[in-house]
């Protein structure tokens, strides 16, 4: 699975840490920015990995802003995407098995590197059930 990662300046650190922690499990994270702390605003962000995951350069996408809300409403602008907040393995779960979702948003400054680690991990590991969801999903870009 081919996963790039891109964030704000507020989600600058907690970036860094996942490329470092997935890189040692063997999984590369393909890093589309930001590059620094310096300021930088997250609907130019979020437009560079929706035009990543539409285009097929990234399976999946991960998109990390101070709160993880800004970043997700401007992700969720553009058809096709489907951004999902994920504040808890349950959450993570479920975004998976009912939205399918294909983007995953965390908030820098208000999530532990820990607890976003296990989100994603639930995430990754559950799969898209179909069915009515698949019913749904194709509702939303109509």
């Amino acid at each position: 699975m081919n996963i790039a990662i891109a964030s704000d300046h507020g989600g600058f650190e907690l970036k860094g840490q996942l490329i470092e922690y997935y890189a040692k499990k063997g999984i590369i994270l393909q890093d589309l920015g930001t590059h620094s702390t310096e300021s930088c605003d997250y609907p130019l962000i979020a437009r560079k990995m929706t035009n990543a995951v539409l285009n097929k350069e990234a399976d999946l996408g991960i998109l990390i802003c101070g709160t993880g809300i800004g970043i997700s409403i401007a992700a969720n602008r553009v058809k096709g995407i489907r951004a999902a907040l994920l504040y808890n393995a349950e959450v993570a779960c479920l975004a998976k098995q009912h939205n399918n979702a294909n983007i995953v948003v965390f908030g820098g400054r208000t999530q532990k590197f820990e607890d976003v680690v296990s989100y994603l991990d639930a995430f990754l590991n559950a799969e898209f059930e179909g069915g009515r969801h698949l019913r749904r999903i194709g509702e939303l870009d109509e």
